[in-house]
């Protein structure tokens, strides 16, 4: 009786400074460490880029499912022009899944590609984000390709001044690329990876997008 009060004893002593470590370490866990985050996904719905439409749209659930129930999910689709189809939590699959292939039905209307005018909503929605606390990410899926009205389209001679000017408000600002052939990324790399560096700037062609859903999510904390 005597052995079993004094093992009890010490099982009640060894539980009581284990929840005091936890008690002390809670105590001192620095408030505000966790910061949500904005993914803005701009998917391309034009008729070159059909082929991989699916697979896109199944790298934005994979996305999706990894985020915090805190974080904020923006769609934007791109065709000849570039608007927003869903806005909210990232766990509502069944919706965000709906809505893309809604929208991804074929129709020989869309057929133009307004990257340009997608990533420049995409910017000023990492602006407004950054400012109300969250760290915005911008994801394109698509294959870069220039189709259709070339005001809309992306000027590589501007957009590395303007994601310079972007990162002064963002500097946590992930950017990826995902789904262009190689040609197209590389034109990519060498347009911004000089003013955005490795880390947040990332980049995968359709063989090697699994490993890009990884390095994102590292990017962004999740």
């Amino acid at each position: 009786m005597f052995r079993k009060t004094c093992l009890l004893g010490i099982v009640v002593l060894i539980a009581a400074y284990i929840l005091k470590i936890f008690v002390v370490s809670c105590m001192n866990m620095e408030l505000g460490e966790f910061k949500p985050v904005a993914t803005i996904f701009l998917l391309d719905i034009s008729a070159s880029n059909r082929g991989i439409l699916e697979q896109q749209e199944q790298t934005i659930l994979k996305i999706s499912k990894r985020l915090d129930s805190e974080d904020l999910n923006l769609i934007y689709v791109v065709t000849q022009d570039a608007y927003n189809i869903y806005s909210g939590n990232p766990h509502k699959l069944v919706q965000i899944k709906k809505t893309m292939q809604k929208q991804g039905e074929f129709d020989k209307e869309k057929w133009g590609t307004a990257y340009g005018l997608a990533l420049k909503k995409a910017i000023g929605d990492a602006l407004i984000y950054e400012q109300e606390g969250f760290r915005p990410a911008i994801i394109v899926l698509g294959d870069l390709e220039n189709e259709g009205d070339v005001t809309k389209q992306i000027n590589w001679n501007t957009l590395p001044k303007n994601i310079q000017k972007t990162l002064k408000y963002t500097p946590d600002l992930t950017l990826a690329f995902l789904y262009a052939h190689p040609q197209k990324l590389d034109v990519v790399r060498q347009s911004i990876l000089p003013v955005m560096g490795d880390k947040n700037l990332i980049l995968a062609s359709e063989e090697n997008v699994d490993l890009a859903i990884r390095k994102i999510l590292e990017a962004i904390g999740r």
